[in-house]
């Protein structure tokens, strides 16, 4: 007999809860009815089960539906919902599996809407597209601060797995619980109920019923169904190699124009971009914005418009013999498309020292978010890079960190860095900018325990108990997979527009009477933008910039 308790939702006066639960006026509910069919429905009918593939959204007009979240023989009601409410969040969009058991309360009427009629509904009438995309935002906020997913996460916080299995479901969106091994009571009985040991962990329990031992983001992905909803052997207008802000720019002016667009990211939205603690010299955002949310509001604009992401699958070639394009990734057969941009950014160097891959994600990190940040209150970091992004890492830092030490190798930071970090970093009293100083080397057991560093104008030597370094220097483009493909310059970035010489076009064999259009490559059809892209400004302001420019060369690059 299964149990149900108080729904974790309740709609009460405070506005965000209302905007998360509007109830609809009856001239809107009827607008929405033309866009769906009308039903009745009856008490206790299950509308949408748990983990269901097909995405459909309901419009209560007579009755009551409840949505519950099935935990083994009970169920955790999640929401209520009442005549002129609707149903759904952002898996809607995506057309992902949704997380909770859709049933009717009691004998009514409802209005349904798939997810193809939902996309139209949101794009062609601007009211009714506010309210439900700001409701299925709302939604998915409180869905991840309850972890009121489909997934527990099992690990330590001292595992490198455990922290890129959570960045994962983090920067994807994907609500979870986590248990830590090393504080959680009760996790031993979990883990033998699952017969567990533990050389398996990290561990991830998806949809309470499958247990992954030590996943692959790929294993993740292809469990919660992230990728059910693609057809990737479609040929499609454009194919966009990566989802940072260049590539989401893409793909929200390329769907909001009618190409049918599809997103291939290996890890999840954002790219370096989406790492990132704050940006507060983008355009619109005076109080700074985190490069997580930003990447999911441009995510989540690109779905409203109708372009799909599949995600957790790395590019591992591009056929470039002939056309269409096809994009080979990590299994499953070619993707094949009219036109591509490659948008696969950049990556920051890593250090030059012996052992560095044994510390990685167990003291060294090449991101600096809230997860991160967690790992190290109250201990001394290192930062290592003398760029933005090293600058807003360090003074993000600075806020739990006991000491941060800023290491640089050049004089300073003015030629690096935007004027506004550089007077944070000098006038905040924990953080301590070492210049000419290079880490020599790094030491510790299961997890780095100590730090060595060079004065490179004194000669002078240290080491110092640090156990956490944040490694933020450089760039090395993400170009290996092109093979050839395409002309590159002499530190592997791709070359486009002006910048390609007579003799890279004549050694590429550009076969057109047309020079290349301003960012497209000497592969007639393929573009690159963004961090990828040699001479870029390496800013998220112009990779978007570059993104959205390269979407009136493709529609002229179709019509050809």
């Amino acid at each position: 007999m299964t149990t149900v308790a108080t729904p974790t939702f309740q709609v009460t006066a405070d506005t965000r809860v209302d905007h998360g639960f509007p109830t609809l006026t009856p001239a809107q509910v009827a607008r929405v009815a033309a866009h769906g069919r009308v039903r009745r429905v009856d008490q206790g009918e299950v509308l949408v089960e748990a983990g269901e593939q097909t995405a459909r959204f309901f419009v209560v007009t007579e009755g009551l539906i409840e949505i519950v979240r099935p935990v083994d023989t009970a169920e955790d009601a999640v929401a209520l919902f009442r005549p002129g409410q609707f149903t759904g969040e952002v898996s809607m969009l995506s057309g992902r599996r949704g997380f909770g058991r859709i049933r009717a309360a009691a004998p009514g009427e409802v209005i349904e809407v798939d997810r193809d009629n939902l996309l139209s509904l949101v794009q062609t009438d601007g009211e009714l597209g506010e309210i439900l995309m700001r409701a299925f935002l709302l939604r998915r906020v409180q869905l991840i601060a309850r972890g009121l997913g489909d997934v527990v996460l099992v690990g330590s916080t001292h595992c490198a797995g455990t922290l890129r299995i959570k960045e994962f479901l983090t920067r994807n969106g994907h609500p979870h619980a986590s248990l830590d091994l090393d504080r959680d009571a009760g996790v031993q009985d979990l883990l033998d109920r699952f017969q567990v040991g533990l050389a398996d962990i990290p561990v991830v329990i998806c949809r309470c019923t499958v247990v992954l031992r030590n996943p692959t983001n790929q294993q993740i992905a292809d469990c919660l169904g992230f990728n059910d909803a693609i057809d990737r052997t479609q040929l499609r207008d454009l194919v966009v190699v990566g989802a940072g802000p260049a590539g989401l720019a893409a793909a929200v002016y390329g769907a909001s124009e009618g190409l049918d667009v599809l997103v291939l990211e290996s890890t999840a939205p954002g790219g370096q971009a989406g790492a990132s603690s704050r940006i507060e010299n983008y355009l619109g955002f005076p109080t700074g914005i985190s490069g997580q949310e930003l990447a999911a509001r441009a995510y989540n604009q690109a779905q409203k418009f109708g372009a799909q992401l599949m995600v957790g699958n790395d590019a591992r070639r591009l056929t470039c013999d002939r056309k269409p394009y096809t994009i080979e990734l990590d299994d499953g057969p070619l993707v094949p498309a009219r036109a591509v941009i490659i948008a696969s950014g950049a990556q920051y160097r890593r250090l030059s020292i012996a052992n560095l891959a044994r510390f990685e994600g167990t003291g060294v990190y090449y991101a600096a978010t809230f997860m991160e940040a967690q790992l190290c209150g109250g201990d001394e970091v290192v930062v290592v890079g003398g760029g933005n992004s090293a600058g807003q890492a360090a003074v993000f830092l600075a806020q739990n960190a006991r000491r941060v030490h800023m290491l640089v190798r050049s004089d300073g930071l003015a030629d690096t860095m935007s004027r506004y970090l550089i007077r944070r970093i000098e006038d905040h009293p924990a953080i301590v900018l070492h210049v000419r100083t290079q880490i020599l080397g790094l030491e510790g057991d299961h997890h780095l325990e100590r730090v060595t560093w060079r004065d490179n104008q004194s000669g002078r030597v240290e080491t110092q108990d640090i156990r956490h370094v944040f490694s933020m220097t450089g760039a090395a483009p993400s170009t290996a997979w092109l093979q050839g493909c395409v002309a590159l310059d002499a530190r592997g970035f791709i070359k486009t527009g002006p910048d390609l010489s007579p003799e890279d076009l004549a050694a590429a064999h550009w076969p057109l009477a047309r020079s290349p259009h301003l960012l497209e490559t000497s592969l007639p059809g393929v573009f690159a933008v963004g961090d990828v892209r040699s001479g870029s400004v390496k800013r998220a302001a112009s990779a978007v910039g570059e993104g959205s420019i390269a979407i009136a060369a493709v529609h002229q690059v179709l019509h050809e």
